[in-house]
C-alpha cells in the first residue's frame, strides 16, 4: 500500500500538547483527537442520527446537483479529501467522475483509513488508490503532479469540518489547500450555515447519547494510550451555540473536585470546570465567502437546500 507521510495515531498524541492544554486556566484538549478508530465509528454513528441534520442535507445537495457539481469540478482530475472517514459522500463523486485519476482519501486514524480503502477498492476496483495517513491541519506531503500531464487537483472538504478550526486556522489550511491545488486546481468544500440556535443545539444533543459518548472518547483514548485515569462517568458531556462568537462548542464538565494523573502529571478538577474540546463554527455565505478571499480562493458556484441549512461551495 502506497502511503505518504505516514503519521501512526499515538504520534498525533503529543504528549506535551494534552498536557498545555489541560494545565491552563481554560482548559482544552484537541478536536483531533476524537478521531481514533471508535471515536471514527462513533463520528459515522452521529451522522445517521436524526437531529444531526448535516450530513443528509450535504448528501441531498451532492445527489440533487451532481450533474453541476461534476461540471464544475472538471475532467482530468486527482480527487484529494480532508478527513475522509467512511468516504460516505466520495462515493456519490467517485461513481459520477468517468475519468478519475486517481483519489487520495487523508484521515488521522490510520486503523479506520486502512479499513475504509480496502472496502472501496473492493467497489472501485479500478480506481487508483492513495491512502495518506495525516493530520491535514499540519503541512504534509502528497505525490507530486507530473508535469505537462493536464491533470488536474481538487481536494473535497465535505461535513464543514473547516468549522472546527479557529480563523486564523481555517485560513492557514484554506492557503496550504490553495497552493496544494495549484492554479489550475480547486476546492469542493461543505459549509454548515447559521440558523437557529434549537436545531444547532440539537444537533449536537442528540437524544440517544452518541455525541456525548463520542465526547468522552476522547478521555478513554487518554487513559488508553497515555496511561491516564479518568473516570468516565465523573464527566459530563456540554454543548451549546456561543452565539456571539457563531460556533457552537463541546465541552467536557466535571461533576466533583477530583485529579487525574496523565503521564506523571497531576491536573485537578474544580466541580463544574470544563475540558473545551472541539469549536463548530457556523457561516453567512458572504462570511465564508470572505473567508475563502483571504486564503485566494474565488467562489465559483455554490448550491444550498431548499431550507438553507447547508451549502456546498466550489472554490477556484
Amino acid at each position: 500500500m502506497n502511503q505518504f507521510h505516514k503519521e501512526s495515531s499515538q504520534q498525533a498524541l503529543g504528549t506535551d500538547e494534552v498536557l498545555s492544554g489541560l494545565l491552563t486556566s481554560e482548559k482544552s484538549l484537541p478536536a483531533k483527537l476524537f478521531y481514533d478508530k471508535r471515536g471514527s465509528e462513533l463520528f459515522d454513528e452521529i451522522c445517521r442520527l436524526d437531529e444531526y441534520y448535516q450530513t443528509r442535507t450535504e448528501l441531498w445537495i451532492l445527489k440533487h446537483y451532481l450533474p453541476e457539481i461534476i461540471s464544475a469540478v472538471g475532467s482530468g482530475v486527482q480527487l484529494v479529501e480532508y478527513g475522509s472517514g467512511s468516504s460516505l459522500k466520495t462515493r456519490i463523486l467517485l461513481q459520477a467522475l468517468g475519468d478519475l485519476v486517481s483519489y487520495l482519501p487523508i484521515d488521522i486514524s490510520g486503523e479506520y483509513l486502512n479499513e475504509v480503502v480496502q472496502r472501496l477498492r473492493e467497489q472501485f476496483p479500478f480506481l487508483n488508490i492513495l491512502p495518506v495517513s495525516a493530520d491535514y491541519t499540519k503541512p504534509f506531503l502528497l505525490p507530486n503532479l507530473v508535469p505537462g500531464s493536464g491533470i488536474r487537483r481538487v481536494f473535497f472538504f465535505p461535513g464543514s469540518t473547516l468549522g472546527n478550526l479557529d480563523e486564523p486556522e481555517a485560513i492557514g489550511l484554506l492557503k496550504r489547500t490553495r497552493r496544494l491545488a495549484g492554479p489550475d486546481g480547486g476546492l469542493l468544500i461543505g459549509i454548515d450555515l447559521k440558523k437557529d440556535r434549537t436545531i444547532l443545539e440539537a444537533a449536537y444533543n442528540d437524544s440517544r447519547g452518541v455525541t456525548a459518548a463520542f465526547n468522552k472518547n476522547i478521555l478513554h483514548r487518554l487513559n488508553t494510550e497515555m496511561g491516564a485515569n479518568f473516570s468516565l462517568s465523573e464527566f459530563r458531556h456540554h454543548a451549546y451555540y456561543n452565539e456571539p462568537c457563531g460556533r457552537i462548542e463541546m465541552h467536557l464538565v466535571s461533576l466533583r473536585p477530583q485529579t487525574v494523573t496523565i503521564a506523571g502529571s497531576d491536573v485537578f478538577f474544580r466541580e463544574g470546570e470544563m475540558i473545551h474540546t472541539e469549536n463548530s463554527y457556523k457561516y453567512t455565505p458572504e462570511e465564508f465567502e470572505e473567508l475563502a478571499a483571504r486564503a485566494d480562493f474565488l467562489s465559483k458556484k455554490s448550491w444550498v437546500d431548499p431550507e438553507q441549512r447547508f451549502a456546498v461551495y466550489y472554490l477556484s
